[in-house]
């Protein structure tokens, strides 16, 4: 059949002409996307990325009240929420950790309908360094206990570090898009620095001991408290950190930890950011460990790197190495089902204007994890449609 410009226009009209279909079968004939749910990722924030009421908490937005005022408590869990963001992560201060003092935050965030997913603890450094004593024996007891105390009130993850050093002194200041703050990492700036009076210089073989140890006296009480232990990986991960080297600065050694015991409660905060630091490719990473069920929690972050290990830049989630959709629909493939964490967000000025500290050079507040958090729901939302699409 000949296809002349007279048949195209009739064709078109005939088709702009035919009814819309309306009610429960368009709407069938478009499904929604899938949502995160009980067997997805799920997307989280810091509690404190929502503030406080006028101001506080690690990227607070002020709230402007008079000192008379009493404090909304809730107002930050609040704007935690209406991101439709429903877990948070954080912190607790104090060991041991007790069931009152663990339901106190976590009741705080079951008030907007959040769930409290994971906290950090912090370890002595009698265990880390495994000082001679009793006092290293007494430290874990208090971390047992506390593992108990958050199996008891259902927290389902308790995160820790093992740094012998972290090398935070090599961060500085960057500039980006449109003069938006970036974190940059030098290892020149700090591989000469010496070693701190209270943390001596330790070797692998010495911190591999020490973490052995705990391991050994805390699984058996996180497994059968149904509590799940994340040991995040050395961020920055330079190769000696004020004399010390790091168990934790490459991907060789995250996967010697997770065989120390074999357990899903040893297991790791797998990091995009970091892996892609380290020089290697992230989906791999996550492949590897996920199908093992050792990933505990996740960063999710995007840098650029110049030099493995040594030199990059953290910048905006959307313009690094890593491909973050492809990391996101790996943790959907491998049926990870706990918290992802877009951190580091970075520094817009909006969140200057109103006066937002951060830890890092050139780091962000609310404003700028709103676009992190934007966008991680996008990339879980696309991968699992690819996914359905797949299967």
């Amino acid at each position: 059949m000949k296809f002349s410009r007279r048949t195209a226009m009739e064709i078109l009209g005939t088709v702009a002409l035919t009814p819309v279909a309306e009610g429960p079968l368009a709407a069938a004939q478009v499904p929604a996307a899938p949502r995160e749910g009980k067997d997805t990722p799920k997307i989280a924030l810091s509690m404190g990325d929502g503030g406080s009421f006028g101001g506080g908490g690690r990227g607070g937005a002020g709230g402007g009240a008079a000192a008379s005022t009493p404090p909304d408590r809730l107002a930050g869990p609040r704007r935690i929420k209406q991101l439709g963001v429903d877990h948070v992560l954080g912190g607790l201060s104090g060991s041991p950790w007790t069931e009152p003092s663990l339901n106190a935050i976590l009741e705080r965030f079951k008030a907007v309908d959040i769930t409290v997913g994971n906290l950090m603890i912090n370890l002595s450094s009698d265990i880390l360094y495994g000082k001679p004593g009793n006092k290293r024996d007494e430290d874990i007891e208090k971390v047992k206990l506390s593992i108990i105390a958050a199996g008891n009130v259902g927290l389902p993850v308790v995160e820790y570090n093992f740094y012998a050093h972290r090398a935070i002194e090599g961060y500085f200041a960057e500039i980006g898009r449109g003069g938006a703050g970036l974190t940059g990492m030098d290892y020149e700036r700090v591989k000469n620095l010496p070693p701190l009076a209270d943390e001596g210089t330790h070797t692998l073989d010495e911190i591999w001991a020490n973490i052995t140890y705990f391991l050994k006296a805390v699984i058996p009480t996180a497994e059968k408290a149904n509590v799940r232990l994340a040991l995040h990986p050395n961020d920055p991960p330079v190769p000696l950190s004020r004399g010390s080297q790091q168990i934790m600065g490459s991907v060789e050694g995250w996967k010697k930890l997770i065989t120390i015991v074999d357990s899903p409660s040893n297991g790791i905060t797998f990091d995009c950011g970091v892996t892609r630091e380290m020089g290697h490719d992230p989906v791999e990473v996550c492949h590897y460990f996920g199908t093992r069920d050792r990933i505990n929690h996740v960063h999710y972050r995007n840098p650029t790197v110049f030099k493995p290990y040594v030199d990059y830049v953290e910048g905006f989630i959307d313009e690094g190495d890593n491909n973050m959709l492809a990391v996101m629909q790996e943790l959907v493939r491998v049926k990870y089902t706990r918290e992802v964490y877009p951190e580091h967000e970075r520094a817009l000025d909006a969140d200057r204007e109103a006066g937002i500290r951060n830890q890092y050079p050139q780091g962000g507040g609310y404003t700028g994890m709103v676009f992190d958090i934007a966008y991680a729901k996008a990339m879980l939302q696309a991968s699992l449609i690819l996914e359905k699409k797949r299967a």
